[in-house]
This record gives structure tokens, sequence and C-alpha cells, in this order.
């Protein structure tokens, strides 16, 4: 049989000795994957000196739709198939979109609860702490493709059930955009993703000189 690498979203925190992290490989490799690169404007007026000037950088994302089964599980036997279907999948989905908040809002619940008994005022807090953290993702497509992404929609079509309304089968259309890090962020593992793959787009472009070299020697009729 031969080898077929997947695509997969992993879940990571600030650095890998945390928790484990959330991962999810497709189960099946997306058919297609539409990419999209939003150019800004370029500045005009007369404030504006060069046409060639640059704003803001594009923004690329990305759409896809997975697909889930548990058919296959099934008839190889699999328990955790059998009790829940492709349940752990839709999850694993859902949990990389929702913010982290059960901790988190237990320790402010906690710390708040402190304040008030040494006498904070109340009414000077115009505006709640924000404890709510949305998950860091890695898109993994491919050998030159590790982006550092957020999911920005989700759309779950549940098709198939077991007996017990277990979902059996579903495809999920995901819209992802892709980020850019910001360095005073100092997050490493967005980072390293982001330069590794700037670095196999640029060799890419690199290694395409060649063929276009001998195009444009074609195209020179002396």
């Amino acid at each position: 049989m031969a080898f077929l690498l997947k695509g997969a979203l992993i879940e990571y925190g600030s650095d890998f000795l945390g928790p484990l992290p959330n991962v999810l490989i497709f189960q099946f490799n997306p058919e297609q994957v539409t990419r999209t690169l939003e150019v800004p404007p370029r500045p005009t007026g007369a404030s504006s000196r060069e046409t060639g000037q640059a704003g803001e950088i594009p923004v690329e994302k990305l759409t896809l739709t997975a697909k889930f089964s548990a058919a296959d599980l099934l008839a190889m036997g699999d328990p955790l198939a059998r009790v829940v279907g492709i349940g752990p999948y839709l999850a694993s989905l859902e949990m990389m979109v929702r913010p982290k908040a059960a901790i988190a809002g237990l320790l402010g619940a906690a710390i708040d609860a402190v304040g008030s008994l040494f006498g904070a005022d109340e009414a000077a807090a115009t505006q709640p702490i924000p404890r709510e953290k949305y998950p860091k993702l890695i898109f993994i497509w491919g050998l030159t493709r590790v982006l550092p992404v957020f999911i920005h929609s989700m759309v779950i079509t549940e098709t198939n059930y077991d007996f017990v309304l277990n979902p059996t089968e579903a495809e999920v259309q995901l819209g992802i955009t892709v980020i850019s890090p910001d360095p005073c962020a100092q997050d490493l593992i967005a980072e390293g993703a982001d330069t590794y793959t700037s670095i196999a787009k640029e060799a890419l472009a690199i290694s395409n000189l060649a063929n276009s070299a001998r195009e444009v020697v074609d195209l020179i009729p002396f």
C-alpha cells in the first residue's frame, strides 16, 4: 500500500510541556482546498508618493470540506466507534473554536472572591478581566505548508446516525485564516511554522526560475 500523508489540525499551548495537545488528523484528506489571498488596497491620494507602496500584508484564507465516517471503524469492531460513532472527530474540531474558559473561569472567580474579602471596590471595576483564550492552531498540509491559523467558520452536516443517534457520517466545511504572527506575542511555535512555510515557498519560487528562463528564451525571436 502506498504511503499517504494526511493533513492535520493541531492545537498547542505556549509550549509542548503542558497537557497533550488537541490533534485532528483528517480521516480522509479533503478532495480540494480553495486558497484566497485578500490583497489590501494600495494607498491612494496626495499622501501616497509611490504607486508600489505597500500597506497591510495580504491575508490568506482556506476553505475545505472534511469528511468523516465510522463505516471502516465499525467493520473492524472498534469499541469507541460502536459507542459514540464519529463523535470524537467532531468534538475535537468543535474544541478548536471554543474559548478555553473552564479552569480559567474557576480561578477568576476565586480571585474575585478573595478581592471582595479585602474590601475591593466592585464599583470601580468597569470592565471584566478577559480570561478566555481561543485555541492556537497549526494547519499541516503536505511537506511545504505548516501554517499558524485560526478557524473563522465551521459548518457541520451530520448525514447518518446509529440506533442511539450517534453521528456515523458527517461533512464539515471549514473556513481557515492564516495568521501572520506578531513578534510581540512571543509565540515561537507560530513564528517557526510561518518562517518554515515562507522559506519553502521562496524555494519553490526560485526553482521555477529554470523553467521560466527557458520559456523566455523561446519567446525572444533573436
